[in-house]
């Protein structure tokens, strides 16, 4: 039980700080709840009678019991007060409370005329006249907000001043710190460590200071150590400030330290064997711990350690077992603290129901941004409202931006900000691999870089793998990027908003810094706009734009792009010679452009070309020139059946699909790429295998796909095959020692099955030293 002093000469113990007398149907579930929730918040020990108790003698006893330990009483006086014989009985004791034992009484008019009262007799009377002439009493009309700080005010210089100021409205901080004391209470050993993990101002730092104040009377040193980041970042001497300040909490006295070393050795020398009670808020690095906590396996039997951090990854390096993570708040609790900072009530007021819920989804449960918009709303016109809500759209709050931004702020490199601002404006909602593959391609270090940022709550992971985040973390990224160039989307490095992108599109603007543009799905896009603007382009992204019939020339000009995707753009029918001017693009993706039927020679130019797929297209001739190529190394054209026996001046079919395309034979040619990966085989082709010296010419290849329509010819083809390519390792040693083949993929069409007997056989027909892996 905490305790205070007495100013009675007999010095009773006190149990209670305060004891609330009240009339329950007047205002228990009004003022006096959270009159009670505020007191005890500040750590100010308040009895409040149950109202599931039913009235009798036990209950009459207790009550009459805990006035008698109270340190101060505080009468409530309502409209109907006098009208209660419990309230008028617990008036007497308390004024034989006064009499006797000093105890103090405060007595409190809510929704009442102290004129009406004044002149009632007995004990009620004297209660205020003792008011009166104590000068406690408290009877201007005021907000319920502004009454519970006045009593506040007037209950603590009666009291020690060793709790911490929390809030005047802690909705919702009840449960919290239930959830974490809780959490103190189960840890094994000696010293208990829990540490309190969210978001920039989900409320860390309250639940932590309400946590102090419940139990801070029980140890024999205490210590919060709070914004510890801040003193850091800003104070060279930061960390010896701090370690100064926690020896002067423990030792009431103040003492001077010359080096974090030294302020180590005597944190723990201190500490060693006492019962000590040590909050650090607003930990960034695992340092900070060890220069304020040196070895917490020495304090005594009970201590207990509470850690607050946007970082988990510190709580794991301390190896702290019990991490309470402060989630968001939920609808109902978020809609009564923004009132309460919006109109000072529990509940919108009149007329402002709508507004208020909309501002409340926007907050999206973070404590820190209901109380600043709610505090910026207070007595505005609706007016001042919808133009502050549609402002939101666009551009975050300022002090919410700023608070938020800490934790970006405090990212260690450059790449783990670019992969969280590139997830902030494009890739919220999209699967995590998927993300993290093209970040990699980008150059980052995608994997290390998303844990991080889940680490430091800025980054979640949903369900379905999905990455997820803070609609308020999402646009504090997007206002840091915006904040580039507020009226210049162009020298922004990043456009997510259809607004912008149109208007720097439309204008032609000059775009130094873009990179990747993606146009997918423009269903109405026709023609692109000139490409000349954009020098530093690397991937062009039009997928699925129906009615685009028309590229610009200036694609030409684009010298650094590496990708090019135009995926079902059906009205597209043929490319501008300068698409092949492009000597830097790996890629080219137009699959499923049904109206492209031929490829020119020169694209032969593209000497970086490595993957061709163009599946699904009008293509019946593929050029000499591509098939000389020294880069290619994938080409798709699977889908089209219409293909003439021409389509390839030799046998290279790769990840063609045989099933759907009738070939004659073709006649073997020696101009095969040097960089061709992988071999498609028709069963009508299989035995031109060895007239053509594919495989020496090939020597990059590592897969083959063998295509037959029955048992019998693929065991004599597979066979054949096999030993022309035994042959050529025996002969041809010097031109195949970079061959590495050791997969045969073995399709029977569409209509056989292959079974284990067909497997087994196959097996028998390979040599018993082969090490190829088929596959069926």
């Amino acid at each position: 039980m905490f305790s205070s002093s007495s100013s009675s000469s007999s010095t009773p113990r006190w149990i209670h700080d305060v004891f609330i007398n009240f009339r329950g149907e007047d205002s228990r579930k009004t003022f006096v709840s959270h009159l009670y929730a505020v007191l005890s918040n500040t750590e100010i020990n308040t009895f409040l009678d149950n109202e599931k108790l039913e009235k009798g003698e036990d209950i009459r006893n207790e009550l009459v019991e805990s006035i008698g330990v109270s340190h101060i009483s505080i009468v409530v006086f309502s409209k109907y007060y006098a009208e209660s014989s419990w309230c008028l009985n617990e008036l007497d004791k308390i004024m034989e409370c006064r009499r006797t034992q000093g105890q103090v009484v405060l007595p409190v008019f809510y929704d009442v005329d102290p004129s009406v009262v004044r002149h009632q007799k007995g004990e009620f009377g004297k209660a205020l006249e003792v008011s009166a002439k104590s000068r406690y009493i408290i009877e201007e009309v005021m907000s319920d907000r502004e009454l519970v700080k006045k009593i506040v005010e007037a209950i603590l210089p009666k009291l020690d001043n060793t709790s911490l100021p929390i809030t005047d409205f802690p909705v919702g901080l009840e449960f919290h710190v239930k959830q974490v004391v809780q959490l103190i209470k189960k840890q094994p050993g000696d010293v208990s460590m829990v540490g309190i993990w969210g978001m920039g101002g989900s409320g860390k730092t309250t639940v932590a200071k309400a946590i102090y104040n419940q139990i801070h009377r029980t140890f024999d040193c205490i210590s919060f150590i709070e914004n510890i980041r801040e003193v850091c970042e800003k104070d060279s001497r930061g960390h010896i400030h701090l370690q100064q300040q926690l020896l002067s909490d423990i030792l009431k006295a103040k003492e001077k330290i010359h080096s974090i070393a030294l302020g180590t050795t005597r944190i723990q020398k201190v500490l060693s064997g006492k019962k000590a009670l040590v909050v650090l808020d607003d930990v960034t690095d695992f340092q900070q711990i060890k220069a304020l906590c040196g070895n917490h396996k020495s304090y005594g039997s009970g201590s207990v350690l509470i850690v607050t951090t946007r970082d988990v990854h510190i709580l794991k390096l301390l190896k702290v077992i019990s991490v309470y993570e402060m989630k968001e708040m939920h609808k109902n609790e978020s809609l009564e603290l923004f009132c309460w900072h919006a109109f000072r009530q529990a509940s919108p007021r009149g007329g402002y129901s709508d507004l208020s819920r909309n501002v409340v989804a926007y907050c999206g449960g973070l404590p820190l941004a209901l109380e600043v918009l709610g505090s910026y709303l207070f007595e505005r016109s609706k007016q001042e409202w919808i133009s502050v809500l549609s402002k939101l759209e666009k551009i975050l709050n300022d002090e919410v931006h700023e608070k938020l931004r800490i934790s970006y702020d405090g990212l260690k490199d450059d790449m783990e900000k670019d992969i969280f601002l590139d997830i902030c404006c494009f890739f919220i909602g999209k699967d995590r691999a998927y993300v993290t593959e093209i970040l990699n391609g980008c150059g980052f270090y995608a994997d290390i870089g998303i844990a991080v940022l889940i680490d430091r709550s800025l980054l979640k992971v949903e369900k379905n793998n999905k990455l997820g985040m803070h609609d308020l973390i999402r646009d504090m990224g997007r206002e840091i990027v915006r904040g580039i160039s507020a009226r210049e989307p162009g020298k922004r490095s990043r456009l997510w908003f259809h607004e912008d992108v149109h208007d720097v599109l439309a204008k032609n603007t000059l775009l130094q810094k873009l990179k990747i543009l993606n146009l997918s799905h423009s269903r109405h896009l026709k023609s692109t706009h000139d490409f000349s603007k954009l020098p530093n382009l690397e991937k062009l992204i039009m997928k699925d734009c129906p009615c685009l019939s028309n590229v610009h020339p200036s694609i030409g000009d684009l010298k650094n792009l590496l990708l090019l995707n135009l995926k079902d753009c059906t009205s597209l029918g043929y490319f501008p010679n300068e698409i092949y001017h492009l000597r830097s693009v790996i890629t080219l993706i137009f699959s499923g452009c049904s109206k492209i039927d031929k490829l020119d020679e020169a694209i032969g130019k593209m000497k970086s070309l490595k993957t061709l797929i163009a599946a699904n297209t009008g293509i019946k001739q593929v050029p000499f020139s591509i098939v000389r190529s020294k880069s290619i190394g994938y080409i798709s054209l699977c889908g089209y059946e219409g293909l003439s026996r021409d389509i390839f001046p030799s046998i290279i079919w790769s990840w063609m699909s045989p099933t759907m395309n009738s070939l004659a034979r073709i006649p073997p040619f020696g101009g095969l790429s040097m960089s061709l990966v992988s071999l498609d085989i028709d069963s009508k082709n299989l035995g031109l295998v060895h007239q053509s010296p594919i495989l020496s010419s090939s020597s990059k290849l590592r897969s083959v796909c063998v295509q037959c329509h029955s048992e019998i010819q693929l065991k004599e083809e597979l066979r054949r095959f096999l030993y022309d390519l035994t042959e050529l390792e025996t002969s041809h040693a010097s031109q195949t020692s970079d061959l590495s083949f050791k997969s045969i993929l073995i399709g029977m069409g569409s209509c056989q099955i292959v079974n284990e007997t067909l497997g087994k056989s196959l097996s028998q027909v390979l040599y018993p030293s082969t090490f190829y892996d088929i596959d069926f």
